[in-house]
């Protein structure tokens, strides 16, 4: 039987305040030691970075349990954590996250070129410039065009170790938030849900992280590109009932943005040419576009929100 509940919707909302505040509080606090010392050049940044990945999930544990939003005994099938059904389709929808990122990433690069803001270069003679830079002096360098299959090559393995870490964000954002805001209807849970994404990210945005500006400008092309992927990863979220599909996205996602500097002639303004950038948004926007035309938005299955009761979609 379907149901579909207001007062639960209604009693949510200071359950999304207290996940707001925790999450960003908790990726402030992480970030913390890069404020105090050197930054994005601090040894420890390779590993606050992926502790800071996982205090959305912190955050939305937390007020599980001592919210009780979602309630006890439905907290697995609200999260998307289980059940896996209908299993074609979330698996499908797994593959199509796993593969789809690093093909439109690959887009919004020609497109970049094609709008002139980047300078690409097929020779990779940018690139092979760089890791020799990286290199000890006198180490033998491989061909370029060797270095550049084995990259390209391994993104869809590296989709998949990155997606361990995707996890602790994506049980916050896709997992917890965006069912929690989904009462307001697809699209304002899905708008609202990027920007605080994209929020959520200042702590080192502020340091030059992604697009290299140390002030609001860059939390505005985060949020931005946020917004732009977070539809499409909510997409999957909401079409699939599951999280699954939207994690191993964001890893493949991750695994796939810097592919940009491998044809590159010159560092890019990554605010334009990047996947997070104007580019992305725009391969994005086409995307999502086509989503809607297909009525891809219209099928959606129903979430848990509370035990024994379903939450039926709302209209997009």
């Amino acid at each position: 039987m379907n149901y579909a509940s207001a007062a639960p919707a209604a009693a949510r909302w200071p359950a999304v305040l207290a996940f707001v505040v925790l999450s960003c509080a908790l990726a402030w606090l992480v970030a913390l030691p890069l404020w105090l010392g050197d930054g994005l050049a601090e040894p420890s940044t390779g590993v606050l970075l992926p502790v800071m990945m996982y205090t959305p999930a912190v955050a939305a544990l937390i007020v599980a349990l001592v919210m009780r939003v979602p309630a006890r005994g439905d907290r697995l099938r609200f999260f998307g954590l289980w059940p896996l059904r209908p299993a074609k389709r979330v698996i499908w929808l797994i593959v199509l996250g796993w593969l789809a990122p690093p093909v439109l990433v690959a887009v919004s690069i020609l497109l970049s070129g094609a709008l002139g803001w980047v300078q690409l270069d097929f020779t990779f003679a940018a690139f092979a410039a760089e890791i020799e830079k990286a290199l000890p002096a006198g180490t033998p360098v491989p061909p370029v065009g060797v270095i550049v299959i084995a990259q390209l090559a391994s993104i869809p393995l590296a989709a998949l170790f990155n997606s361990l870490f995707a996890f602790g964000e994506e049980l916050g954002w896709r997992g917890w938030l965006v069912p929690a805001l989904r009462p307001l209807g697809t699209w304002p849970a899905l708008i609202l849900s990027g920007v605080i994404w994209g929020v959520w990210h200042s702590p080192v945005i502020l340091l030059g992280y992604n697009f290299g500006r140390t002030d609001v400008s860059g939390v505005l092309f985060m949020i931005g590109g946020c917004i732009a992927w977070g539809v499409l990863l909510g997409w999957l979220r909401l079409r699939s009932a599951s999280v699954w599909p939207a994690v191993i996205a964001h890893g493949s996602l991750n695994a796939s943005g810097g592919m940009i500097v491998i044809f590159a002639a010159a560092q890019p303004d990554l605010a334009l040419a990047g996947p997070l950038g104007v580019a992305g948004w725009i391969v994005l926007a086409v995307v999502t576009a086509l989503l809607v035309v297909t009525g891809q938005f219209r099928n959606q299955p129903e979430l848990a929100d509370a035990p024994g009761r379903l939450l039926s979609p709302p209209r997009p």
